[in-house]
């Protein structure tokens, strides 16, 4: 929907897109979009950057995008994608180039998922199996027995 209503026409649109593997193992796939914006004091009506101009304004993307995703675990970077930080990035990096808005990051595939470790997702979630009591603190391993305290009434 908002494609469609930005890109009436006066402006270049520019996409990317990169396939980057985050620190966690997932595989994903990052789409990105932005618009031209006609620079202040400027009476030409149209704000088309050159096809060189558009170019180097996805080089930049990609390589953005690449930086931002490959050192964070996956959780990070959807805590990044929430305020739109890596559009701002973006924006600032390529006004040398030509200036732009509305830079979004689109849409993100996961493409591949790691192979499911169960004693990766042990050390996440700490010990299993274990007796613990109200405040969540272990108080035996899981091969010990704990014989239950006498309770007065029932």
């Amino acid at each position: 929907a908002l494609v469609s209503t930005q890109s009436t026409g006066w402006q270049t649109l520019i996409e990317a897109h990169v396939d980057v593997k985050t620190t966690d193992g997932y595989l994903l796939r990052i789409f990105c979009l932005g618009f031209t914006k006609k620079v202040n004091k400027q009476i030409k009506k149209a704000a088309y950057a050159k096809s060189s101009q558009v170019r180097a304004i996805r080089k930049k993307m990609v390589d953005i995008m690449t930086k931002e995703a490959s050192t964070e675990d996956l959780k990070s970077f959807v805590n990044k994608l929430i305020p739109d930080s890596i559009g701002k990035d973006i924006e600032k990096e390529c006004m040398d180039i030509y200036p732009l808005h509305d830079v979004f990051i689109r849409k993100v595939k996961v493409l591949k998922k790691p192979k499911f470790d169960a004693s990766k997702l042990m050390d996440l979630h700490g010990e299993v199996g274990g007796t613990t009591d109200e405040t969540g603190e272990i108080i035996s391993a899981p091969g010990e027995f704990v014989e239950p305290t006498i309770q007065d009434s029932v």
